[in-house]
C-alpha cells in the first residue's frame, strides 16, 4: 500500500511515517516510480510504534525491542539478556511515573471543573 493509505488506516501523518522509516521502525520497498510501498503488516507495526511512543519510549528503545514485538499488545523475547531486562524494567518504572503524574493532573482538572460548575450561576429554566 502507498503511504497515503497507510496514513489513513493508522491515523499517523505521512511525515511521521517517513520519520518512522528513517528511524528504522518500519520498512517499505520503492516502486519503479519511486513511491513507497508498504506491506499489510505495517498497519499493525505502525499502531504498535505509535502506542510505544505515546507511552514515552524513545525511538532508540523501540528499535531495540521491535524484533520482539508479536501481535499487538505482546512482547515476546526469547532468551532476554540482562541488559534487555534492565531496559524494560527501566521503561516500566518510567511509565509508572508518567501514569502517576497524569493521574494527579487529571484529578486536579476534575476538581477544578467541579469548583467551576459549583460557582457558575444557574441557568434560568425555559
Amino acid at each position: 500500500m502507498r503511504i497515503g493509505e497507510l496514513s489513513e488506516r493508522t491515523g499517523v501523518s505521512r511525515r511521521m511515517l517517513r520519520y518512522y522509516e528513517e528511524q528504522e521502525l518500519i520498512a517499505s520497498r520503492r516502486c519503479a516510480n519511486g513511491y513507497r510501498d508498504y506491506p499489510e503488516p505495517c498497519v499493525d507495526r505502525v499502531q504498535q510504534v505509535r502506542g510505544l511512543l505515546d507511552a514515552g519510549l524513545s525511538t532508540q528503545t523501540i528499535r531495540r525491542i521491535l524484533p520482539c514485538l508479536g501481535p499487538p499488545g505482546r512482547i515476546d523475547i526469547p532468551n532476554p539478556t540482562p541488559e534487555t531486562i534492565a531496559l524494560l524494567e527501566l521503561e516500566c518504572a518510567r511509565m509508572s511515573q508518567r501514569i502517576d503524574q497524569l493521574t494527579r493532573n487529571r484529578d486536579a482538572m476534575t476538581a477544578y471543573l467541579a469548583d467551576v460548575r459549583k460557582a457558575a450561576p444557574a441557568e434560568p429554566a425555559a
